[in-house]
């Protein structure tokens, strides 16, 4: 490992948006990026911290209605920071709730709009039906992409952002279309818990690449990771019922 190679990870409110296991993100980015050569610089953030200088990923997990509740506000401070990164490119991934408070807002089941911040052009409806259960999403960037949804809201994409892939087995965003999540330049939304960058390296190591590169120019690893339990892992869960 390379001190002289640090990329900074920022984990957003892991202390409200942090309750489906959604910290093993940061983990697999932290020792992916260790097994490259690179040291990883793990920092967080929470309603009311100082919002770091510098930022080279930053990941955010899901939470209940009172979580975003919760961090609303907060993130209506940072959102200058959060577009200007946006803006530059640099990689984003944003989970469930947090995914649905980069958009324009969610609606909840007794119609209080929770505002969104507007990074990614979608539009969240609680919905009766909870959309829960396995899932595999094609993509055309990283391939078939496996996870586990949990969510009440209901998303629909804007002219503005595209989907993140297209729902092979499961939900996704919502029952009227097969799309799940949304992008926006290297922002990535979506429902996929699991966590989902263990048994999607591919995912992981776009958001590490894009990172070092624009940090550093160009992606020079000095190591390569230890994948060797990935496929299993990968097959087991394809075959997974619904």
């Amino acid at each position: 490992m390379n001190s002289n190679r640090p990329i900074k990870l920022l984990h957003l409110y892991p202390r409200d948006m942090n309750i489906y296991g959604d910290h093993g993100n940061i983990l697999t980015l932290q020792r992916r990026l260790e097994w490259y050569g690179y040291t990883p610089v793990v920092l967080t953030y929470d309603p009311g911290d100082s919002f770091p200088d510098n930022v080279d990923i930053i990941v955010g997990g899901g939470g209940q209605d009172s979580g975003q509740s919760k961090v609303q506000d907060d993130l209506h401070t940072i959102v200058h920071h959060l577009q200007t990164l946006a803006d530059s490119n640099v990689p984003m991934l944003m989970v469930c709730g947090l995914y649905q408070l980069f958009g324009k807002f969610f609606k909840t089941s007794d119609d209080e709009i929770i505002k969104g911040i507007g990074l990614l052009d979608i539009e969240t409806y609680a919905k009766p039906e909870r959309l829960i259960g396995n899932i595999i999403v094609r993509t055309k960037e990283f391939g078939d992409v496996i996870g586990y949804e949990n969510h009440s809201g209901q998303t629909f994409i804007g002219e503005g952002a595209t989907a993140f892939g297209s729902v092979i087995k499961g939900a996704g965003n919502n029952m009227a279309d097969s799309s799940e999540g949304a992008r926006y330049n290297n922002v990535i939304g979506t429902y996929l818990h699991g966590s989902i960058l263990p048994k999607n390296p591919r995912l992981a190591d776009f958001l590490i690449t894009t990172a070092v590169t624009n940090r550093y120019g160009s992606f020079e690893p000095s190591g390569t990771p230890d994948d060797h339990l990935i496929e299993p892992a990968r097959e087991i869960a394809l075959k997974r019922p619904r």
